[in-house]
């Protein structure tokens, strides 16, 4: 029952975001072209439900030359980041291109944030715990509680949390948590 309701509430908060950040992502969309060469919109495969592979959009942040790795494993990942880049990660504004995922059906709002499709190790613990049988999410536990400043294990163990304790309630408190960590930049690695 609780599944059937939060899809309908994604369907419906994304399509309405889409609507009111319509502007600023069409504003977005120009610095980007104006800033860099390549495209706007960056698609990486990213494990979904049940580890089905979709495209994720995000506005892209990094060079079009940068290795396809997390940014963990760049090393010094700022000689990537284009001069926009650096402000789209810390405000969260290239997540926005997500709410089209959500309304497609490949994300929820709330849920486990998809690795990468070759964080091999991450995806097997996530399987432990039942995280890749949800929908992965825009925001998750693991992001209000530390985000990229916390290790796989302990995003896991979130992941679990959140799993074992889906509802209502959580969901929204983990969205205005995120809110909350998003006007402060909190958790935030763009370096």
């Amino acid at each position: 029952m609780f599944e059937a309701l939060k899809r309908v509430m994604d369907i419906i908060l994304s399509f309405l975001a889409i609507v009111v950040f319509g502007i600023p992502m069409l504003l977005v969309a120009l610095l980007i072209k104006l800033d860099s060469k390549g495209p706007v919109i960056f698609k990486q495969k990213r494990p979904g439900k049940d580890k089905s592979l979709f495209n994720i959009y995000k506005f892209r942040t990094m060079r079009t030359d940068t290795p396809n790795v997390s940014t963990e494993d760049l090393g010094d990942p700022s000689q990537y980041i284009t001069k926009l880049g650096m402000f789209l990660r810390k405000s969260s504004l290239d997540e926005l291109p997500q709410l089209f995922n959500i309304l497609m059906g490949h994300m929820s709002i709330v849920g486990p944030r998809p690795a990468l499709y070759n964080q091999y190790e991450l995806i097997g613990m996530r399987d432990e715990v039942g995280a890749n049988n949800i929908r992965p999410g825009l925001t998750g536990y693991a992001q209000v509680m530390g985000r990229d400043l916390i290790s796989d294990q302990e995003k896991v163990g979130f992941d679990k949390y959140y799993v074992e304790h889906m509802n209502l309630w959580l969901d929204v408190k983990i969205i205005w948590w995120t809110a909350k960590s998003v006007v402060n930049s909190e958790g935030v690695r763009v370096e």
